[in-house]
Order: structure tokens, then C-alpha cells, then sequence
């Protein structure tokens, strides 16, 4: 089968958001992929990351960042909704494919090469990938997942979509269909739209602050847990704030040029947040290897950078301190 979206593994360009010289170069599996679906269709996903404003923290973790289907229809013209699974789903997948939908879906990163390291062939964790070629007689998937576009084949092809089985599994993925369309609707109304919409429901309060105190809360809890624990703590919490934040800088920095005059001011906040939270997770390493670290002094710097970047983003596209749009 060919290619839905033309491009080939072996010379993919990642969106620059992936660079190495960002502070946080990935953010998680399904933010990170559809930054490159809409990168590889040409579109800048940027406007669609102002969803980093709307983040927050629950008392546990820091929101799973994801950018939203309303978003993504206001600004691109492309629709997404989840789809029923009654059939296996490489056949639901082959099924959009050919009539030119692309689809999200839920696997097990352990059939993932480009997992290499982590989980591939090593354990079974819950990922999202788009894929863009299906070769059943090859045996073989190219797929977006994370910050790039891959190739799988052999046993991985068969284990990615649970071939083995004669029914479906007890546990069904979520499947999305992506549906393609021709006309692009960015323009400056809509980004409006999807800021003012972001901004106006974000966190009360100040979120990073919220997450400051579970941090410190859960210091001596870290130093017992281990390393293992120690990582899916630190994504869920650390690692998705300090992603977001960064996030949040470049949608900042792209308001500016975008109608919202003066938002790139909040850009250096936003960015002290994400460097701040590497760095508290680089102490909160070391505790989990049982030394003493105090990163109060971070965490605090971190919450009224947060708050002072969300009050020049909230000023600049017409949102008030509750949450109403103002008319600008």
C-alpha cells in the first residue's frame, strides 16, 4: 500500500520542536506525534499548542498534554473523533487508509522499535501511534510515534496488532480517525479563537505552586521508591510541566506575530518554567538514589515565573482574571 502522507523513514526531518536543543524535546506520545502528522502535511502545529495554557495540575499530576480535536478543526480544516472497534484493528486501520483518513491508535510500545532502550522488547507499556503505510504481505508499518516516523516489520508488525489472535483482545484500543481535509482554515480569526478559548479555561490559581507542594510532599516518599518508580513519577508530574511550559513559550512567541502584540513578553517566564523543572527533576534523581536535596527554592521560582507569564498571555488576548473574554 502506498503512503497516505508522502515521506519516508529513512529521510525524516523532525519538526524543530524535537531538536536536541530544546529542554525538553519530547513531551508525550500523542502531543509529540501529531506535531509531526501536522508538520508532515505541511501545516505549522504551533497555533495548536496554545492547549499549554489551559494545563494544570490535579493534586497528582500535571496534565497529560494532548492537543484538542476542537483546536485542530479550527485551525486546519482536519476533523478527529474516535471511531467504534468491531473488527481487529489493522483492519480498521487499512480501512481509513484507503479511503484517505489517517488513524490514532493504541499499542504496546514493547513491539516498537524506536523504543529502543526503554520498552522495545523489554516491557509493555500503553502508547499512541498514527500509521502511514500498511504492507500485510511485507509484513510491514511505517508509523509516526513520539518525535519521528518509523518503519516496523516482521514479528513486530504481528505483535504491534496482536495478529495472533482469532477475536479481538479483552482489552480494545482507542481508535481515532483522522479525517483529512483539503481546505486549510488557519487564519487570524481562528487563532484567536483557540487562544482566547485556552486562556479563558485556564487553572485558577497557580497551578505550579499546587504542584510545588506535591513535590515536596512526596520528597521522602521518592527516596524510597527507587529509580523505576522515580521515572513514572517524574513524567507525570515534572516532566509534563516543564514540557508544557516550554510549549506554552513558543505559542507565545507566536501569538506575537500573530495579532497578540506583546504576548512574546511572557516567552522567558514560560521557558524558567521548563528549565526549572529539569532541573528539579535532575535533584529529584538524586534523592531517589537516596541523598538529600531541597528544591524549594526552584519550585518557588518556577511558580510565580508561571504566574507572571500567564498574566501577560491573559492581558494580551482579552481574557480578565475570571475567565470572561473581554472585547479587545
Amino acid at each position: 500500500m502506498s503512503r497516505l502522507i508522502d515521506i519516508s523513514p529513512d529521510r525524516y526531518q523532525p519538526h524543530s520542536l524535537h531538536q536536541d536543543d530544546r529542554v525538553w524535546a519530547q513531551t508525550n506520545c500523542y502531543t509529540d506525534l501529531w506535531i509531526e502528522v501536522l508538520h508532515s502535511l505541511g501545516l505549522d502545529p504551533v497555533p495548536a499548542l496554545a492547549c499549554a495554557f489551559s494545563s494544570r495540575f490535579d493534586g497528582t499530576q500535571w496534565t497529560f498534554l494532548k492537543l484538542k480535536a476542537e483546536d485542530i478543526y479550527a485551525l486546519y480544516g482536519i476533523e478527529v473523533a474516535e471511531m467504534n472497534v468491531w473488527r481487529a484493528p489493522l483492519i480498521h486501520v487499512e480501512d481509513n487508509l484507503a479511503v484517505g483518513m489517517l488513524s490514532t491508535v493504541e499499542v504496546d510500545g514493547y513491539w516498537l522499535p524506536d523504543t529502543l532502550g526503554t520498552s522495545y522488547h523489554e516491557g509493555h507499556t500503553k502508547t499512541t501511534i498514527v500509521p502511514n503505510r500498511i504492507d500485510r504481505v511485507a509484513g510491514e508499518l511505517e508509523y509516526f510515534h513520539n518525535s519521528g516516523y518509523y518503519l516496523l516489520r516482521g514479528d513486530d508488525f504481528s505483535g504491534v496488532f496482536d495478529l495472533d489472535r482469532s477475536s479481538l483482545p479483552s482489552f480494545v484500543p482507542y481508535v481515532e480517525q483522522i479525517r483529512l481535509n483539503p481546505v486549510h482554515a488557519t487564519n487570524a480569526g481562528n487563532i484567536a479563537e483557540v487562544a482566547r478559548r485556552n486562556v479563558a479555561v485556564r487553572a485558577a490559581g497557580n497551578p505550579v505552586r499546587e504542584l510545588g507542594r506535591r513535590v515536596i510532599d512526596d520528597l521522602e516518599w521518592v527516596q524510597g521508591a527507587g529509580m523505576d518508580a522515580f521515572h513514572l513519577w517524574s513524567f507525570g508530574l515534572l516532566r509534563q510541566c516543564g514540557a508544557s511550559a516550554e510549549l506554552a513559550a513558543d505559542a507565545s512567541e507566536f501569538l506575537d506575530t500573530a495579532g497578540f502584540s506583546g504576548t512574546g513578553e511572557a516567552a522567558p517566564d514560560f521557558r524558567k518554567v521548563a528549565s526549572g523543572a529539569k532541573s528539579v527533576q535532575f535533584q529529584m534523581a538524586r534523592a531517589s538514589r537516596g541523598r538529600a536535596v531541597d528544591p524549594r527554592e526552584q519550585l518557588d521560582e518556577m511558580a510565580v515565573s508561571w504566574k507572571r507569564a500567564m498574566e501577560v498571555v491573559a492581558d494580551t488576548v482579552g481574557v480578565d482574571s475570571h475567565r470572561h473574554l473581554r472585547l479587545v
